[in-house]
């Protein structure tokens, strides 16, 4: 395909022997200059499929061409995905990046602090589409004579996260031609119309039918509960370790994401809180520590997608526009947060939907965080009966087949009164203190102690996430598990109808 063999070589380094379906079919595309609108399901490496292209294009000006300009503007619907594929493009070019710099502006610095960034010219510019805009209405970032290349990454999700007026006023600093990609997980209204505005002739590729793996690498479940059950199973299933290995837990708004952590403090069960509130770089710290094995446990609050579970909200599958949620007595959300949405969390095991997303959209990125590339993964849904026509709406639209399994709650009762008491601890007072205590912990980790982390990364890497944050009253006796109780295996009873007219199948553990 006559790529660089600088870029071949951090190929190699980063043990890609074959190429995606995605990146078989579009690299070569994007090298003969074409503009491309690209559907493939999440985790099937469509990140790689661009940035290789970037790449090579801005190495192939440069024989041509020295003087240092941005070549290529990258934008990403939230922060986290922002530096996600500056770490991409930084190990791409690991052995030419002196002729391939890259930026990442997403993040909440001042425009002031990353003009001197900009002012160097990089030649790649990764970004929300509000900061860039913030830059060029500034002048500290000229594209109108210089830029290449266009990618819009997640492009499904640019217009729900309010970025429509920001990504049509920024056109208006763009040159005539340019060659443009879009990168998506499913083809909905929105990415239609963002291909009107910045396609030419696009080769489009809709890539896999399906647009989350099959039942043979992604298994998924569901088990209709209440409210109260739901912290009944996670308590059983997290404290037997019947789910093993690393997992993310999506709940539906701030409030939720400490009352369940507090619930599992009781029982002795640490668990990193992720959501809106908290500082960017602690968000991106925890990431990372989760990637590397610090955590095996995540608790989300997916806000862009999840309203109160109790309204039963409608679920619009062909559009996929979410409703926002808005909570009182909450610091001021960050709305370029989104941990649902293309970030790269690795070898996660299982998903776990707490709370059931309100979108078919936001199940896809949601259950797309596990299953990535060839790994094995699993995604347990809890269904309330007001999010029951949710699930079919999910089963119709993506799987075409029955999600709902069997589980027998009986087996698992004797745990119910330690759920009770446990739950009695945990009171509208304590998980708001929890809350301050929390963003003041991670605001103190993120700003004050900057600078010295920065002169001390080793000991960055001690800074844990997941520690107790303890408003309310723990009692020592629910972090064990009773005599009588050890062996109990609810599992036995867990059926799962695979396909719509299919016999059950048991799940051992």
């Amino acid at each position: 395909m006559g790529i660089d063999d600088r870029l071949l070589k951090a190929v190699a380094d980063l043990g890609w022997s074959q190429p995606t379906l995605i990146q078989e079919k579009a690299i070569p595309l994007a090298l003969e200059g074409k503009d491309l609108l690209a559907r493939a399901r999440t985790g099937s490496g469509k990140t790689a499929a661009y940035a290789v292209p970037v790449a090579q294009r801005i190495l192939t000006s440069k024989q041509s061409v020295r003087e240092q300009d941005v070549r290529a503007l990258i934008l990403v619907p939230t922060k986290e995905l922002g530096r996600q594929v500056q770490a991409m493009m930084k190990q791409l070019t690991a052995y030419c990046s002196r002729d391939v710099r890259v930026a990442d502006i997403s993040g909440k610095a001042d425009l002031s602090a990353q003009r001197p960034i900009l002012m160097e010219k990089p030649d790649v510019v990764v970004g929300t589409p509000s900061r860039v805009l913030a830059h060029l209405n500034a002048q500290n970032l000229v594209l109108h004579s210089s830029l290449e290349m266009l990618v819009v990454d997640e492009a499904d999700l640019l217009f729900s996260f309010g970025f429509e007026a920001d990504l049509k006023n920024l056109l208006c600093h763009l040159p005539k031609i340019y060659q443009s990609f879009l990168m998506s997980a499913t083809l909905s209204e929105d990415v239609q119309a963002l291909k009107e505005l910045l396609l030419h002739n696009p080769v489009i590729l809709k890539l896999q039918g399906s647009q989350l793996p099959d039942s043979s690498q992604l298994q998924q479940y569901s088990i209709n509960c209440e409210e109260e059950d739901k912290f009944l199973l996670i308590y059983t299933l997290l404290k037997l370790r019947l789910v093993q290995g690393k997992t993310l837990v999506f709940v539906g708004a701030v409030e939720r994401c400490y009352r369940l952590k507090l619930f599992l403090e009781q029982f002795g069960i640490p668990a990193c809180v992720l959501n809106s509130e908290l500082p960017v770089q602690s968000r991106c710290h925890i990431i990372t520590q989760f990637n590397q094995g610090f955590y095996d446990y995540i608790i989300a609050a997916d806000e862009q997608s999840l309203a109160d579970p109790s309204a039963a909200p409608q679920m619009s599958a062909v559009k996929g526009k979410k409703k926002k949620t808005t909570e009182g007595g909450g610091k001021a959300k960050d709305k370029e947060y989104g941990v649902s949405r293309g970030v790269d969390f690795q070898n996660v095991a299982n998903v776990i939907n707490f709370d059931f997303p309100t979108t078919v959209e936001s199940y896809i990125h949601r259950v797309g965080r596990t299953a990535r590339a060839d790994n094995p993964g699993t995604a347990l849904s809890f269904i309330s009966h007001t999010e029951l026509g949710l699930l079919s709406e999910v089963e119709e639209f993506i799987i075409n087949e029955r999600l709902t399994c069997y589980f027998k709650m009986e087996e698992i009762e004797g745990f119910r009164y330690r759920c009770r008491d446990a739950m009695r601890s945990v009171t509208k007072q304590a998980v708001k203190e929890a809350r301050l205590k929390e963003i003041k912990q991670e605001l103190l980790n993120s700003e004050k102690l900057k600078t010295y982390f920065e002169d001390n990364p080793r000991d960055l890497q001690l800074l844990r996430h997941d520690k107790d944050l303890h408003p309310a009253v723990v009692k020592p006796h629910l972090k064990n598990i009773p005599e009588n109780m050890k062996g109990t295996n609810p599992l036995k009873s867990f059926k799962y109808s695979g396909g719509r007219g299919k016999k059950g199948k048991t799940v051992q553990s």
